[in-house]
C-alpha cells in the first residue's frame, strides 16, 4: 500500500535530479490541463505555503524548494492518476 509518507519519498527521490528546463517543461503541461489557470496557480502556491510549514522539521532540499515540489506533485496526479489510487 502506498502511503502519503512513501508517495512523498518516490516524489522526492525522483526529482531529486530535475534541471530547471525540466521545471519549465513540467509547469508548462500542468497549466495546459488546467481549465482555470488562475485557480491551479493559487492551488500551488496554498499547496506550497501547506508543505512547507507541514515539513517544518524537514531540513529542506535547496533544490527542491516546495513550490517546485507542489508542481512537481500536481503535474503527477492529474497526469498519472493511478499513483495514489486506491
Amino acid at each position: 500500500m502506498l502511503t502519503e509518507h512513501n508517495y512523498l519519498e518516490l516524489i522526492m527521490n525522483q526529482y531529486k535530479k530535475i534541471d530547471s528546463n525540466q521545471i519549465t517543461y513540467k509547469t508548462e503541461e500542468l497549466l495546459e490541463v488546467a481549465h482555470n489557470r488562475y485557480k491551479v496557480t493559487i492551488q500551488v502556491a496554498n499547496r506550497a505555503k501547506r508543505r512547507k510549514y507541514e515539513d517544518i522539521d524537514i531540513v529542506d532540499d535547496p533544490l527542491m524548494k516546495p513550490i517546485i515540489r507542489s508542481i512537481l506533485e500536481m503535474v503527477d496526479e492529474i497526469t498519472q492518476p493511478e499513483i495514489i489510487g486506491d
